[in-house]
């Protein structure tokens, strides 16, 4: 069982920063692929970012690549997203899922265990 909680959200400026963090639970953290999904009002949730196990392999949807960068440390069971140049389109809850079995992928269901969110609110 893994625990997830996800923090940093809050309401910013187009153009700013925020890091979100997804602290986990367990000592088994570092056998868990963990991703970020979004999910703006009206809209399907949506995949973000994913990181492998051992941090090296990261993999990001086109719509952030190059603004987002997300990261582990699995010391201290937590992984982060760095977002910059924030666009009112990137408004949304985001979440923290992780996937155990060795899955490295965009597909949401693959995601064992979820946080429960906190709110991006980007205003221009």
């Amino acid at each position: 069982q893994v625990q997830l909680v996800e923090s940093g959200g809050g309401l910013v400026q187009a153009g700013d920063s925020l890091r979100l963090s997804c602290a986990a639970s367990g000592r088994t953290f570092s056998s868990y692929v963990v991703g970020w999904f979004r999910q703006a009002p009206g809209k399907e949730r949506e995949f973000v970012a994913t990181i492998a196990r051992n941090g090296i392999i990261t993999y990001y949807a086109n719509s952030v690549k190059g603004r987002f960068t997300i990261s582990r440390d699995n010391a201290k069971n937590t992984v982060y997203l760095q977002m910059n140049s924030l666009k009112v389109e990137d408004t949304a809850v985001y979440s923290c899922a992780a996937a155990g079995g060795g899955y490295f992928g965009t597909q949401a269901s693959q995601y064992n265990y979820w946080g429960q969110g906190t709110q991006v609110t980007v205003s221009s």
